[in-house]
């Protein structure tokens, strides 16, 4: 990047109001977006106000529109729903009730609004912004309010976020509350299939999205489930013969049960609602398995937001208000989103057509439109899924008579089973024979390796650990034993999944190509660490379960405060020298501090901590979170700095010290992690047999260019595939972290959002950017 770094300090919000409204249905992370936009707004010296219950309190004004502070979003970022009310409301529809609403915030001099809520939420916003002015002068011949308001309020600024738990808008690719619907959804369908398999149950369950099918799609990826019935893809003519046909080969091959998910909006091909009783009865009179149903319902709604929500919404909220600042009267209203992991800004009216496109696409029976209007995302995981979901029978497979084994390396983390699943059916449907290598290198070495079919992966994609086993020691030691692995089982490609050590292991081996033929041949890495310190990815399978791990254990450990008065808790994470699990469990807990390797910090920044803790308990806030990487200074450990709290904090505030461990390698994938690690690892198959064609020459497979050996990684917007060769110059070795990473840019959000002093570079966002209408073969989008 070579632009001049544009800071905030720049933007001040001195005299302007921000009303923060949520509105609609309410998603989990609302709570984290209002926290965000409040701070935000407080730190830029604007005056913030809640509008509670949605348009209604708008209306209605009074104590519904009130000035808020700081200390007003404490501990609201762990609760789901919205503090602030959201209510639906007809009189804001009316011309009379919009009157009035412009009057109460003119009353207030509000003129920037934050919108939280779906598609009808910021259409209605949109509509009263281009009625403002006339609204004004409609209130001033009334008499409400004399011409110098008119003048002084002409302008009415909207800025929205989406808070949907159906993903339905689109123009971005994650919507606030979307991720903790799928936690939900994957927590009861994890439950549900331990009773099913001990019955040989078939299970229907019911997911929400009236219009869309995205929960519904997502979940049946992470989940492995037999059938999904969405409303932007329906099921073709004669769909009851094959699901049946599918359901009982399934269970011939010795699968105990099975998992039938559909949205509550699915359709046939004649626009017909398909429901999930109806699904149950068509299964119980054709194979007269025992079936049931499960409505999740308002389950989804709930709980605590997930730690991808909360980072999310927070990242939102405070691009909202930057927004706000940078708005004139000739900028358009917009929404704040995500695309990759870069925050954008899209014409709010922009999206809300290409959203209301879908549903027309759908209601004229134009389904292939409808999906590929959806984005790219969702087309993506639609064919990732139509790929692992079904098995081609053998004799109509190909045949290419390659062997592509794979392995896990490293430690174990949350997702690699998943991807190892992918892999797998990817390969056998591509024709390869797939083999599985236990226990990373060294279960190579020693000839621990075996053929692994479509039905060995089956309900893979849920369990936490790595099942084939994985250990950290790399190849070099090893390389003559290897070698001899790779010519007796004749193997064709390499699939690595893991972590630092894969990467290390890979380049060994392209070394060790000059020595042996055996490495000749294709080799990709799938980058699978809790720590996600691998260079050419900005995310790794397995980090968002274990920020889920640290985030949850985290609200605890506040909780467990509310009883005592004044209290800080040092918590120390896993990473090695990498602080993103610091730092971005900091911004999802809501932590007051995050001490991480990459920030050098030094005694006197301790001081100044302590110092901030001290004034913050003279506050209604009596408790401090400070999170700390494991390696981020040899000399301040965990222990020197919960001593110098104790002692600095005396007569102010007591400590507790908490060292995480090991808890965050395990546990059950989250949904992203699933979803990533499936469709990431297909991908990277797709990759092998497209270089499998590219590298065999008269009988053989000889592949030793630089672009042989790849790392698959996501890097901002876009998968991509790295040679791992290049990735040498962009890696610090002994610290084992990439020289750069994205994440450090959110560093100061998270001090804005604890009250420090800090500069914020905004020269990435604040580019208003359109809509892209995707062309017919759009490339496949990160999750």
């Amino acid at each position: 990047m070579d632009h001049q770094p544009k800071f905030f300090e720049n933007l001040s919000g001195t005299g302007k109001a921000i009303g923060v409204l949520t509105s609609g249905g309410d998603a989990q992370g609302m709570n984290a977006a209002v926290r965000a936009v409040v701070r935000m707004g407080i730190y830029v010296k604007a005056k913030v106000y809640f509008v509670y219950e949605g348009y209604q309190g708008m209306v209605d004004g009074g104590d519904n529109i009130v000035e808020v502070s700081w200390e007003s979003v404490s501990s609201i970022l762990q609760v789901g729903g919205t503090v602030i009310g959201s209510a639906r409301c007809k009189s804001f529809r009316t011309h009379e009730g919009r009157l009035q609403a412009a009057y109460n915030l003119v009353q207030r001099g509000i003129t920037n609004l934050c919108v939280i809520g779906g598609d009808g939420s910021l259409t209605g916003a949109n509509l009263f912004r281009e009625e403002w002015s006339g609204l004004l002068e409609e209130l001033a011949q009334n008499g409400k309010i004399d011409a110098e308001a008119v003048k002084k309020y002409a302008y009415l600024n909207i800025v929205g976020m989406v808070g949907s738990i159906d993903n339905d808008f689109c123009g971005t690719d994650m919507t606030i509350g979307t991720d903790s619907a799928l936690h939900r959804i994957i927590e009861v369908v994890d439950a549900i299939m331990t009773t099913a398999q001990s019955h040989q149950r078939t299970f229907v369950l019911e997911v929400m999205g009236r219009h869309c099918g995205y929960l519904a799609l997502v979940s049946a990826l992470a989940c492995g489930a037999d059938w999904v019935f969405i409303p932007e893809y329906p099921p073709e003519e004669g769909w009851e013969d094959t699901m049946c046909v599918k359901l009982s080969e399934n269970r011939a091959r010795k699968k105990r049960l099975n998992i039938i998910i559909v949205a509550e909006g699915a359709i046939d091909c004649h626009n017909k609602p398909i429901t999930s009783e109806k699904v149950k009865d068509l299964v119980v009179q054709r194979l007269g398995f025992d079936t049931r149903v499960t409505i999740l319902g308002h389950v989804q709604r709930g709980g605590t937001p997930s730690a991808f929500d909360r980072i999310l919404a927070s990242r939102m909220g405070v691009e909202a208000v930057l927004a706000l600042l940078e708005a004139t009267p000739a900028t358009p209203a917009c929404v704040v989103s995500l695309s990759g992991n870069q925050a954008v800004r899209l014409p709010l009216m922009e999206c809300v057509q290409m959203t209301q496109e879908v549903q027309k696409a759908m209601d004229e029976g134009r389904f292939l439109e409808a999906v590929r209007l959806r984005g790219k995302s969702f087309e993506n995981n639609l064919n990732t899924y139509k790929l692992l979901a079904h098995k081609i029978p053998d004799a109509e497979l190909p045949k290419t008579n390659f062997n592509v084994a794979v392995l896990n390396v490293g430690a174990p983390a949350a997702g690699m089973n998943a991807a190892v699943r992918a892999a797998v059916r990817v390969g056998i449907t591509e024709g390869h024979k797939m083999f599985a290598v236990i226990d990373g290198f060294e279960g190579f070495a020693k000839g621990k390796i075996k053929e692994i079919s479509w039905g060995d992966v089956g309900g893979w994609t849920g369990q936490g650990g790595s099942i084939l086993g994985t250990k950290r020691t790399l190849p070099a030691k090893y390389l003559e034993k290897i070698a001899e692995q790779m010519r007796t089982n004749s193997i064709n490609a390499l699939m690595v999944i893991g972590g630092f050590e894969a990467y290390l292991g890979l380049l060994e081996l392209s070394a060790a190509r000059e020595k042996y033929d055996e490495f000749c041949v294709p080799m990709i890495m799938v980058p699978a660490t809790v720590s996600n310190n691998v260079p050419g990815s900005d995310f790794s399978i397995g980090a968002d379960t274990a920020l889920n791990t640290i985030t949850d254990t985290c609200d605890r450990i506040k909780q467990s405060a509310s009883g005592t008065k004044r209290r800080v808790f040092i918590i120390e994470t896993m990473g090695g020298y990498c602080g993103y699990l610091a730092n971005m469990g900091a911004l999802a807990a809501g932590a007051d501090a995050a001490y991480i390797f990459e920030e050098q910090f030094d005694i006197r920044e301790l001081q100044a901590n302590v110092e901030h803790l001290t004034e913050k308990m003279k506050t209604s806030i009596q408790r401090g979170l400070v999170l700390r990487n494991e390696n981020c200074n040899e000399n301040y450990t965990t222990d020197f700095i919960y001593q110098l709290y104790s002692e600095e904090g005396k007569g102010v505030f007591d400590c507790r010290k908490n060292v995480l461990g090991h808890m965050q390698q395990g546990g059950a994938p989250s949904p992203f992690d699933r979803n990533f690690g499936t469709k990431i690892s297909a991908k990277a198959m797709q990759w092998i047999s497209k270089k499998l064609k590219e590298t065999y020459r008269k009988g053989k497979v000889f592949a030793n260019t630089e672009d042989s050996v790849c790392l698959l990684g996501m890097r901002r917007r876009n998968l991509v595939f790295q040679p791992v060769a290049e990735l040498k110059s962009e890696t610090d070795f002994v610290h084992r972290i990439p020289k750069e990473q994205w994440w450090l840019k959110l560093r100061p959000l998270m001090k804005i959002l604890a009250k420090y002093k800090t500069s914020y570079d905004v020269s990435d966002s604040g580019q208003l950017e359109h809509v892209a209408m995707l062309p017919k073969e759009a490339v496949p989008a990160p999750i």
